[in-house]
């Protein structure tokens, strides 16, 4: 089982960071990106092999959005990339480049109801600027993450169907067989299945509960390795800007659930900290 790193947000606030606004952990790089590269340093340390950049949040609509300029976003996504990069040094670990949904540059939650006003030519274009703009920075993989909808997955199925780099993708899902726009995930499995370069196929920044169900539908229709990053349980509060109602259990608490099923990629999403990989490592490890 391979080990990627746990929520970036989370570690960055462990840090003392405020992980507040439009972009995010993005905000934080912009304004002290050397926090961005502790808090990549410390996921390296606690055994991640592979760790994601900050480029979630990033993309040159957000940043015209809150008036900032096309080339501030570029600058910023390869930024996001070097900093990564940096913190791997003179180790083997690997940088995936984050790969956001449209959803979370709408700065309103929309990645957890998967409620898109948009066709799939734009969400093709949207997503091929930026990851030109990515795949130039020279990542190891492509993170193409917390994917909420079909129409959404099958536009990257357009625009990745010719990238040369190892990449996953992970969906994000309300339960274990739906994702947040109610469309069953076995149809975004499918709309991503045949991609060439494709690693691995599973879930992130979902509840530790539906994990293994999840994963498993994904895998059937896939025959791909899974990959999992759940999030601590709990649901989005717009207003609170925080989330709300987590689980009692840490994430090495469900390793032994996981162990011998499809996931072959494993991590944390929100809420998780380099101390809840670090068990993760410890407990793979020993």
């Amino acid at each position: 089982m391979h080990l990627i790193d746990g929520g970036l947000s989370t570690e960055l606030e462990r840090l003392g960071a405020r992980i507040t606004g439009e972009l995010w952990t993005g905000r934080t790089m912009l304004t002290n990106p050397e926090l961005v590269l502790k808090a990549h340093q410390n996921f390296v340390q606690a055994g991640a092999e592979i760790i994601i950049s900050a480029s979630y949040q990033l993309s040159r609509q957000g940043f015209e959005e809150i008036g900032l300029a096309k080339l501030d976003a570029e600058n910023a996504l390869v930024k996001s990339v070097s900093i990564a990069r940096e913190a791997t040094d003179n180790t083997s670990c690997k940088v995936a480049a984050s790969v956001g949904p449209y959803g979370a540059v709408l700065h309103d939650g929309s990645e957890y109801r998967g409620d898109y006003k948009v066709s799939q030519s734009q969400l093709e274009d949207f997503h091929f600027e930026r990851l030109e703009v990515l795949l130039g920075a020279k990542p190891d993989f492509l993170a193409v993450e917390t994917i909420p909808n079909v129409i959404e997955a099958r536009a990257l199925s357009q625009v990745l169907s010719k990238v040369e780099i190892p990449f996953w993708i992970s969906f994000t899902s309300a339960t274990e067989e739906k994702l947040w726009s109610g469309e069953h995930i076995e149809e975004a499995a499918e709309s991503v299945a045949d991609l060439t370069n494709l690693i691995a196929v599973g879930v992130n920044c979902v509840d530790p509960e539906i994990v293994l169900e999840a994963t498993n539908t994904i895998n059937v229709v896939t025959k791909k390795p899974a990959i999992a990053y759940p999030n601590c349980g709990g649901v989005w509060d717009l207003a609170k800007d925080a989330w709300v109602g987590g689980s009692r259990k840490q994430l090495v608490d469900w390793l032994p659930v996981w162990e011998s099923s499809a996931i072959e990629y494993l991590g944390g999403c929100c809420g998780t900290d380099a101390s809840d990989i670090e068990a993760l490592h410890n407990a793979l490890t020993n």
